[in-house]
């Protein structure tokens, strides 16, 4: 895998060894820099390389209409394949810096550009065998092992089946020669089986009825494809639960593995996660090949671990539904986290990014006394969680916004900004919880409900009176 060999040649701790390594890269930005002299990301590009830097010349374009951009990112997939490197695809970006500065950024990317992704690449391989591993939240997934093919420059050894479902339509069966393809050119995935060259040996598979871990017999909830174990004790939940808990997006704990997780709750070391934060230096020299210095410094990422972040920490809490993104808008929206332990299905499902589905889940995961006691146990371990960095003159500050209707002298995205920059949240819909409602011209519904509700409602310029025009 080109990434993991770049990734891993950076971080040798000996200097010489990555020297030794041809390594190069194309440079495609810039971060924070004063006085800049040219306007335009193309002018960029050529400004950074007389810098000296390496940029893809050859391959950058200035497109005058969409039909121009969607005509070379064609081009430029018919041809991928002459590239001495993987490309997956192309990014597209709007040209003015100006106009990149004033789109802003949404919280995983900019505004400014968007990615056209090219059709993964297949390949034939053979299925080995085909087994079921069972993930944090107890959802049984069919996994394929395989002849190891080389896709996209990685080699697959292994394709996600997803469930029973899947292969029963696509009628996949063990030893079939498969056409396989990262999904995004990132997750392997088997689209389909050459029935053609069956010989008559292929097995069909069918999922058991019981966890293969622990043996409790699975269910399958109204609505989902998914086959679930519904132990929470099962050693895979268990196990997949710390894991999730230590990863990079959630409390961080660097050198917290796989096999050291295995080893400590083989051990009876830890049960839940709290445990973590009761090891001391005897209990890790109990484990394989841990030696003095390993078990400091990995007390050290642990205690290091406990000031994090409020989107983190929810995030870590590995409650059904919320990825790092929704975790975002939780931390964002409620600044603590007793805050979000007390909100309703109602207070949940009026903020922008939460469906009914997010919303019900959340609501069910603070409402069990365990859950609740969990975070509490967590939080008297030391854990520190930062505080929201709120204006605290602004009169928006901890307050609900909710808008309707069509604004004249700034876009929807650009009132959101300067509310939220403010201290104040936005909602999609109108409850009691909410504080102001912004009404644009055309408002329906909602404006009839706040007044019902006697919601303070304020028209566009009493919004920009509100703030002094905090307009950026």
């Amino acid at each position: 895998n080109p990434r993991n060999a770049a990734a891993g040649s950076l971080r040798q701790l000996d200097p010489k060894i990555t020297a030794r390594r041809p390594l190069n890269m194309f440079c495609y930005g810039i971060g924070t820099v004063s006085e800049l002299s040219c306007d335009t990301h193309h002018e960029l590009m050529i400004l950074l390389q007389q810098w000296g830097l390496r940029v893809n010349k050859p391959y950058i374009r200035i497109c005058g209409t969409p039909t121009e951009v969607i005509d070379y990112c064609r081009h430029l997939e018919d041809i991928r394949e002459q590239f001495f490197y993987e490309i997956d695809g192309a990014v597209i970006k709007v040209n003015s810096l100006d106009m990149q500065t004033r789109l802003g950024q949404k919280s995983r990317s900019p505004r400014w550009s968007m990615a056209y992704k090219f059709k993964p690449t297949q390949e034939t391989t053979t299925i080995t065998r085909i087994h079921v591993q069972v993930g944090r939240t107890g959802a049984l997934t069919p996994v394929a092992h395989l002849k190891p093919v080389e896709l996209s420059g990685v080699i697959v050894r292994r394709a996600t089946l997803h469930n029973q479902e899947e292969i029963d339509k696509k009628d996949i069966r063990e030893g079939d020669l498969v056409i396989v393809q990262r999904a995004g050119d990132v997750i392997p995935e088997v689209v389909k089986a050459i029935k053609s060259k069956r010989t008559g040996r292929e097995k069909r598979f069918t999922m058991s009825s019981r966890c293969p871990v622990c043996g409790s017999d699975v269910v399958k909830r109204e609505g989902e494809v998914v086959v679930r174990c519904p132990n929470s004790n099962c050693p895979a939940q268990v196990k997949g639960a710390f894991k999730h808990f230590v990863s990079k997006g959630a409390m961080n704990i660097d050198g917290l593995g796989d096999k050291i997780i295995a080893q400590l709750i083989q051990k009876g070391l830890i049960e839940e996660e709290v445990d973590l934060y009761r090891l001391d230096l005897d209990d890790l020299l109990k484990l394989d090949k841990i030696k003095e210095k390993s078990a400091t410094n990995l007390l050290r990422a642990i205690e290091n671990s406990k000031k994090t972040t409020l989107a983190r920490f929810i995030y870590a809490l590995g409650i059904r539904h919320v990825g790092e993104y929704v975790a975002v808008i939780l931390a964002d929206h409620f600044g603590y986290i007793e805050r979000l332990g007390k909100a309703t299905e109602e207070d949940l499902i009026t903020i922008d990014g939460i469906g009914p589905q997010i919303a019900e889940s959340i609501y069910a995961y603070f409402e069990d006394q365990h859950n609740r006691d969990h975070i509490n146990w967590l939080i008297q371990t030391g854990i520190e969680l930062e505080a929201p960095s709120l204006p605290p003159a602004s009169p928006a500050a901890g307050k609900t916004f909710v808008i309707t209707g069509s604004l004249s002298s700034m876009k929807r995205s650009e009132a959101k900004e300067v509310i939220t920059r403010n201290g104040g949240r936005i909602a999609s819909s109108v409850s009691g919880n909410t504080d102001y409602l912004i009404a644009g011209e055309s408002p329906g519904s909602k404006l009839r409900k706040a007044r019902n509700l006697g919601i303070a409602i304020l028209n566009e310029d009493e919004l920009l009176k509100l703030f002094g025009d905090d307009r950026e």
